[in-house]
């Protein structure tokens, strides 16, 4: 529980540093794709950033493989969605790119878990 917590702290707290790095550190810098791009990524972090959250509280009620799962996963997701985003939106590289649609399988089967838990347990 505490795990997910302090992973949901972090991620937090970076989604907001990135945010505002992408905001004001990165314009007039890159081009406007890329921005979007950074933004998409930003995003996707803070929602599943809250997710982590969820994790984490639900965890502290029931103590289930599908929750921490879940919680994994949505770390995992926002590893390689977010990050790959930011490395592509920075660097143009395109093999970074290739790995976004991984951290959003990521984030999927953590959602999937997280429901089955719900319905399994509440």
């Amino acid at each position: 529980m505490k795990l997910f917590l302090l992973l949901g702290i972090i991620n937090g707290f970076l989604a907001v540093a990135l945010g505002a790095f992408g905001a004001h550190g990165l314009e007039g810098k890159v081009s406007e794709k890329s921005l979007g791009q950074w933004e998409k990524a930003v995003n996707y972090q803070m929602f599943h950033t809250m997710a982590l959250f969820v994790t984490g509280l639900l965890l502290s009620k029931i103590q289930t493989g599908a929750i921490s799962g879940a919680g994994w996963f949505f770390f995992i997701g926002i590893l390689l969605f977010s990050g790959s985003l930011y490395i592509y939106a920075t660097s143009g590289v395109k093999t970074f790119a290739m790995i976004t649609p991984f951290g959003g399988l990521s984030f999927l089967i953590g959602w999937i878990l997280l429901g089955y838990a719900v319905v399994k347990h509440f």
